[in-house]
């Protein structure tokens, strides 16, 4: 189903972890031309703990000697940071939570890193991503499906390529368990087989979230109250906080008692409102409060993998990864953005996270949620 059907000049983004390597072997193993990329897209303090590159990059030099291979190193930084962590930077200064994956994949894996590809006379581009491509033999068109591994399937963070992306895309791992890449990588001697997953912003890594977030955006302390409208504590800016987030609030120890603290019991505090006009942080206590349930949301942004928007009706959702899918109801949907319906409340929808549609195993695309209606009190 993603396997090339003749043997093709195939280049792979090697990232240095397990998932490409195991990509860029099997591509060798079925007879194709197979030439590595490794792709260095953040310059910011990247000889950090958190972001070092240069591991990563020896380790699919490392990958590519053992497959046999030759490996290019090419600097996409400024890309990075003009289509991707620009637009991360505005969202969060807007109070929004961006998935900047989403635009990374879009804007960089799938298009500077495949324009690249092409200029060095690649057929195909591979990624380690756990997704797959199938065409459609009576629409002609090429579907977007969710991994066979549904604990590591990404498709959630594809749902914006288009039909030319796909048409040029092999995911050889989509057709894997994690389980099965892992055995493989030492089967075959991969000195990179029990490297951890990364996790983190792409390609910034993992690090003290807030802390970086200081950097580029200045800190707007104020009021943080409960659904009393009682002040409990002080937040350090409405951007450094995202709904249904509940460590790192400052207030963990308060014990409700009275009015003082708004009654009720122990539970724990969440997130559920940021008032950017008002520079207020509302909390709630409880996972199960109506301010953190939605049954509606809007999308704008919208990005079909078919080119066109699906037929109105039910599907299914995701609301944020690794998110069981949720049935829903698609209003009419223009290009621009559409409108989805739960009849089963969703927990902490979040504007600027991205809401993506399925038709069973299909990833359609999805859009950017722009604003929720939650259940009332």
């Amino acid at each position: 189903m993603n396997q090339a059907s003749k043997h093709q000049r195939v280049v792979v983004g090697l990232s240095g972890g397990v998932d490409s390597a195991v990509t860029a072997w099997l591509l060798k193993q079925q007879g194709h031309e197979v030439v590595g990329i490794f792709m260095k897209n953040w310059e910011d303090d990247d000889d950090s703990e958190y972001c070092s590159s240069r591991q990563d990059f020896l380790d699919a030099a490392a990958v590519a000697d053992v497959i046999g291979i030759e490996i290019e190193h090419v600097n996409f930084a400024a890309e990075y940071k003009d289509r991707v962590f620009a637009e991360f930077l505005r969202e969060y200064s807007a109070g929004r939570t961006p998935n900047p994956d989403i635009l990374c994949n879009a804007e960089i894996k799938f298009k500077a890193f495949l324009d690249h590809a092409m200029r060095l006379g690649a057929e195909k581009i591979a990624t380690g991503h756990y997704a797959r491509v199938r065409l459609n033999q009576d629409s002609e068109k090429h579907e977007l499906l969710k991994g066979l591994d549904p604990t590591k399937d990404q498709s959630y963070f594809l749902h914006r390529l288009n039909q030319t992306q796909l048409a040029n895309t092999l995911f050889p791992v989509g057709e894997l368990l994690k389980t099965e890449v892992r055995r493989i990588a030492l089967e075959i001697g991969l000195p990179n087989a029990k490297k951890k997953d990364s996790t983190g912003i792409c390609f910034i890594g993992e690090r003290p979230f807030r802390d970086f977030l200081n950097r580029y955006i200045a800190r707007e302390p104020g009021p943080i109250k409960n659904d009393k409208g009682q002040t409990i504590g002080q937040h350090v800016g409405l951007s450094f906080y995202t709904l249904g987030q509940r460590q790192g609030l400052g207030i963990g120890g308060l014990k409700a008692k009275g009015a003082q603290r708004g009654g009720g019991d122990h539970a724990p505090w969440f997130v559920a409102r940021k008032d950017m006009q008002k520079n207020v942080l509302w909390v709630v206590q409880g996972h199960d409060h109506p301010w953190l349930q939605s049954t509606r949301l809007t999308a704008q942004q919208a990005s079909w993998v078919a080119g066109c928007a699906p037929t109105p009706g039910t599907l299914a959702a995701k609301t944020r990864y690794r998110q069981a899918d949720a049935a829903c109801d698609m209003d009419d949907a223009p290009d621009a953005g559409f409108t989805l319906t739960f009849p089963q409340a969703q927990w902490a929808v979040t504007p600027g996270q991205s809401a993506v549609l399925y038709d069973g195993d299909v990833c359609l695309g999805g859009g950017v949620i722009e604003s929720k209606a939650e259940l009332l009190l």
